[in-house]
C-alpha cells in the first residue's frame, strides 16, 4: 500500500499522481505499486513540487509497519529515536 499526500502542488504533478494512483480525497492518493515505481513517483514529486509540500508513506518490513518520507516546508518533522520514525513539531512561528 502506497499513500502520497500532497498540498498546494502545480495541476501537472496532480495530472502525473493520478496516472498511477487514485485520488480518493483532494491531494491523497492511494495505490499497491512496486518499490521501483514508488520511487519513480517519489523522484517526480521532487522535481515538480514547486511551493508545495508531500508525504508519501508505504508498508513495509519495520517494527511500526510502514515507513515514510516527507517533502517541502511543513511544521511537522521526521525523527527517528532507536529506529523507529516518529513526528515532531517545529514551535508556532511568532508574528
Amino acid at each position: 500500500m502506497l499513500v502520497i499526500v500532497v498540498e498546494n502542488i502545480p495541476p501537472r504533478l496532480r495530472g502525473r499522481l493520478a496516472v498511477w494512483l487514485i485520488e480518493i480525497r483532494a491531494g491523497v492518493y492511494v495505490g499497491d505499486l512496486s518499490a521501483k515505481v514508488r520511487d519513480m513517483l517519489w523522484q517526480q514529486v521532487e522535481v515538480g513540487i514547486g511551493e508545495g509540500n508531500a508525504i508519501m508513506t508505504w508498508s513495509t518490513n519495520t517494527e511500526s509497519g510502514f515507513d515514510f518520507l516527507t517533502l517541502g516546508e511543513n511544521r511537522r518533522l521526521p525523527v527517528e529515536i532507536d529506529g523507529l520514525k516518529l513526528v515532531s513539531f517545529y514551535p508556532p512561528e511568532e508574528k
